[in-house]
C-alpha cells in the first residue's frame, strides 16, 4: 500500500513539473498578440543614451576581434567598447590592444585578480564605465549592428531598468546535442524570459543584458563569487522592485556557438547549476513581495534539478507501469509524466521547424530524428550536470570552469577573414612589444 501511495505522488508531481515547464515553454506561442508583444518595437530614430559595452575576455584571441569588429558596426553613435583581459593572458591582450589602436571607442582594462571569473573582470571594469548603461557581451558574440538602437528605444519607451536582448545559439548541425543545446536557447529567450519578467522575477541571461549603470552601481555591481552571476544580478534586482525589460527578434539576436564537445557541455552545466544553487542559498529571492513570485523563484533555481530527476525518473515509471503488477488506476498515473513528456516532444519538433524557418537554416529529416533520439541521452547528461553541481557545491569547489570557443557559428570567410586580421594584428602587437 505505501508502495502505490509513493508511486501515485511520484507520478503526480513528476506530472506537474512537467506540464509546468511545458506551459512556460509556450507563452510566447499562446496567441498572436502574446507573440507581437515579445519583439522589439521599431526605433523612433532618436538616440539619447550612451552604452559601454563590456566584453570580457580570457584566451579566447581566435574569436575576439570579430567580435569587436561586428561591435564596431553599430548603427548606434554613442558607445565605447571594454575589453577586459587578464595580465596572464598575453594573446588575448595583444588582439584587444591592437584593436585598439584601430578605433579610439575601443578600451582595454586588465584584470589582475589572482583568480579570475567573469564577474571579477566585469566589476574591475565597472569604475571605467562612461555610458548611461552598461552592456555585457561575450567574446565570441556576432552582434547586429542595429541592436543598439532598437535597446536605446526600449529603455526610452518603457522607463525600463533593465532590458534582456535575446541570444541564440545557431550550429545546430555540429553534433547531436548542439541541435538539443540551440532548442533550449530558443525556447528560453524566446519564450520563457517574457514569462519571468512579467511576473517581475527574471534571472537574466549572460550576455546581451542592459542595465542603467546607475542602477548597477547601486547593486555593487556583480557578485564575484557567484558561478552564475547573470542569474544573481537578476534575481538581487527583481527582489529590490527594478524593472526588466525583455525583447526578442530573430533579426536581432546576438549569435553564439554550443560547446565544443560532450565534456565542455557538461562543466558549463555544472557551472550553471552549482551557480544557481549558490544564488538559491543567498535567499535575496526572499525579498519578492508576493509569495507567487518567491514560489516561481524556488522553483526556478531549483529547475535544472527537477528536469534531471525527471527525466531519469519518468522512464523507470513506465517501467512500473509495464512491468509490475499494478492497479490499472496506479499504472494510468505512471503514465501521466510520459504523455506529457510525449506533447513536449511534439512540441520541440515543432519548435525545431520553426527555429529554422526563424533562420534561415535548412532543417533535414536526420535533425528531427536526432532530436528525437537524443532527447533520453541529453537527459542523462544533464543529471550528470547537476550531480556534478552538488558534489563540487559541497566540496567548496568554486573554480571557474572556462568554456572554450572556436567560432563554430561565424560563416567560414568570415572567420577567416577574421583569423588573418587577428595573426596580423597579433604579430605587429608582438614586435611593438620587442625592446628596440
Amino acid at each position: 500500500m505505501l508502495t502505490s501511495v509513493f508511486i501515485a505522488v511520484v507520478s503526480l508531481a513528476l506530472f506537474w513539473m512537467a506540464a509546468f515547464t511545458l506551459w512556460w515553454q509556450m507563452h510566447a506561442w499562446r496567441t498572436p498578440e502574446v507573440l507581437a508583444s515579445t519583439r522589439f518595437s521599431s526605433p523612433d530614430g532618436g538616440g539619447h543614451l550612451s552604452f559601454s559595452l563590456l566584453l570580457p575576455a580570457r584566451h579566447e584571441q581566435a574569436v575576439l576581434d570579430h567580435t569587436i569588429q561586428r561591435l564596431l558596426e553599430s548603427s548606434h553613435t554613442d558607445f565605447e567598447i571594454i575589453v577586459i583581459v587578464g595580465h596572464d593572458d598575453p594573446p588575448t591582450t595583444a588582439v584587444a590592444e591592437a584593436a585598439a589602436r584601430r578605433d579610439p571607442r575601443v578600451r582595454v582594462v586588465v584584470d589582475t585578480h589572482e583568480k579570475k571569473n567573469k564577474p571579477k573582470a566585469m566589476n574591475t571594469a565597472l569604475p571605467h564605465c562612461r555610458g548611461d548603461v552598461v552592456g555585457v557581451f561575450d567574446a565570441e558574440d556576432q552582434v547586429h549592428p542595429e541592436l543598439l538602437a532598437h535597446v536605446d528605444h526600449a529603455f526610452r519607451s518603457t522607463g525600463a531598468d533593465v532590458v534582456q536582448g535575446g541570444v541564440q545559439l545557431i550550429n545546430f548541425h555540429s553534433s547531436w546535442y548542439s541541435l538539443r543545446n540551440c532548442l533550449e536557447y530558443f525556447f528560453w529567450f524566446r519564450s520563457r524570459l517574457h514569462l519571468h519578467a512579467q511576473k517581475g522575477f527574471i534571472p537574466l541571461g549572460g550576455n546581451t543584458v542592459f542595465v542603467r549603470t546607475d542602477v548597477l552601481r547601486e547593486a555593487d555591481g556583480w557578485d564575484p563569487d557567484c558561478l552564475a552571476e547573470d542569474c544573481d544580478l537578476g534575481v538581487r534586482l527583481s527582489s529590490v522592485g527594478r524593472q526588466v525589460v525583455v525583447a526578442y527578434d530573430s533579426d536581432m539576436v546576438t549569435r553564439e556557438e554550443t560547446p565544443g564537445s560532450l565534456m565542455s557541455l557538461l562543466k558549463q552545466r555544472t557551472r550553471w547549476n552549482q551557480g544557481f544553487l549558490q544564488v538559491y542559498r543567498k535567499k535575496d529571492w526572499k525579498q519578492l513581495p508576493t509569495f507567487g513570485q518567491r514560489m516561481l523563484a524556488r522553483y526556478t533555481l531549483m529547475t535544472p534539478f527537477l528536469q534531471a530527476f525527471t527525466g531519469l525518473i519518468i522512464p523507470l515509471n513506465v517501467a512500473v507501469a509495464i512491468f509490475l503488477d499494478v492497479p490499472v488506476s496506479l499504472a494510468f498515473l505512471t503514465f501521466l509524466p510520459a504523455v506529457t513528456a510525449l506533447v513536449t516532444f511534439v512540441f520541440e519538433v515543432v519548435g525545431l521547424h520553426d527555429f529554422g524557418r526563424q533562420y534561415g537554416l535548412r532543417v533535414r529529416f536526420v535533425h528531427y530524428l536526432k532530436l528525437i533520439v537524443g532527447g533520453p541521452f541529453y537527459q542523462v547528461l544533464l543529471a550528470g550536470a547537476a550531480v556534478r553541481a552538488v558534489w563540487r557545491e559541497q566540496r567548496g569547489r568554486n573554480d571557474w570552469e572556462l568554456t572554450t570557443h572556436v567560432g563554430a557559428h561565424i560563416d567560414a570567410p568570415t572567420a577567416a577573414r577574421d583569423a588573418s586580421a587577428v595573426t596580423r594584428g597579433t604579430a605587429t602587437a608582438t614586435r611593438e612589444d620587442v625592446p628596440a
